[in-house]
């Protein structure tokens, strides 16, 4: 979600927007979460049945199109978003990804993202690896000069 100081604060707006979309579908929503192949997803959302979702944010068109690495990101979801807000053009989202409208107080999915397949052994490693990070973050809240792996 980086790309200067007034864009990294409408991506934090658009992931607050997009967290609470997710959240009233009854998914839980990790911000910022480092995949095993060192890409760093905007959102991942964890649905009751174990599906994982992950929500790429565009801010700006030059955020777009300099994004070459979200393909990368495909082999570590069953669904893959683009979101953005109002004033984007949305045709510039290829048709093969989901598309969600967001602002900072909710969300649209606008086009679904179509389900792709995901190893068991993948899908084990990331609820894993979703379940350390949540406990590291709160464990963070309890402890601030704590350490503890996996923030991430």
């Amino acid at each position: 979600m980086s790309g200067g100081p007034a864009r990294d604060g409408l991506a934090r707006l658009l992931a607050r927007g997009l967290a609470r979309h997710f959240a009233q579908r009854g998914l839980s929503v990790f911000p910022e979460l480092s995949l095993p192949n060192g890409r760093r997803a905007d959102l991942v959302a964890l649905s009751e049945r174990g599906a994982i979702h992950i929500i790429e944010i565009k801010s700006s068109v030059e955020d777009f199109r300099a994004d070459t690495k979200w393909r990368d990101y495909l082999p570590y979801c069953e669904h893959f978003y683009f979101a953005t807000h109002p004033d984007m053009p949305l045709a510039i989202f290829p048709e093969e990804t989901g598309l969600i409208l967001a602002d900072g107080f909710g969300a649209e999915i606008l086009r679904e993202a179509p389900p792709r397949p995901l190893a068991a052994a993948t899908r084990k490693a990331l609820t894993i690896r979703l379940a350390r990070v949540a406990s590291a973050r709160l464990s963070s809240l309890l402890d601030p000069e704590g350490r503890y792996p996996d923030m991430m």
